[in-house]
Formats: C-alpha cells, structure tokens, sequence
C-alpha cells in the first residue's frame, strides 16, 4: 500500500509556542534534557499525525477559519496539545498549547 504524501506547515504562532515551551523547561526549570525531550515530543507526535491524520479531538470554534481544527496530546507531556487542521495533503499545525492556558481565545483569534 503506497501512503499519501502529507505536507506539514507550522504557523507562526505555532512555531513560537514550542521555542516558548522549550525555553521554559531550558532557561525557567533549567532542565535542559527535558527541553530536548519536548522538542523530540512534538516531531513525534506531528510524525504521528502525518500518518494518521484524522486522530484527535475535533474542536469547534465560531472561527471559519479553524473549520476542522482538531488536537492532539504531545507524548510525555498531556498538558500540551498540538492543534491542527488537516485539509487534503496539508497538515496545518495552528498552534502547540498547555492546557493550564485559556485557549478557546488564543484559537479563535487565529487568522492565519
């Protein structure tokens, strides 16, 4: 069986969420394998997504935008999601949130 090729884009907001996450357990907590330990978290959970693209929780917002945003837990770390829109052969990571965070906002504000 020949899997489909799936292109992945990382919004800007997305790609700061992880340099924010990623400097706080470096520079904050000053526990630097742990901060490598998300950065190989999040590649291994957008790698999981490429090949299963419909998993995760569909989250509705009032945003046409986020039409089919949908989130799924980074492993070793279930307080942070990864959200994102799969549409065709593009898998769009909108955002990279902790959950301690109100997100409801931060998505609908989305205008990427």
């Amino acid at each position: 069986m020949v899997r489909k090729q799936v292109n992945v884009c990382f919004r800007t907001a997305a790609r700061e969420d992880i340099l924010r996450q990623f400097r706080y357990y470096l520079f904050e907590k000053e526990i630097p394998d742990v901060a490598q330990r998300f950065l190989d978290a999040v590649e291994s959970a957008v790698d999981l997504l490429c090949r299963t693209p419909g998993i995760g929780a569909p989250k509705q917002l009032a945003n046409p935008l986020m039409a089919g945003l949908r989130s799924w837990p980074i492993p070793g770390f279930p307080a942070v999601r990864v959200y994102y829109i799969c549409a065709g052969n593009e898998l769009r990571i909108v955002r990279v949130l902790h959950g301690k965070r109100d997100i409801h906002p931060l998505l609908e504000e989305t205008s990427e």
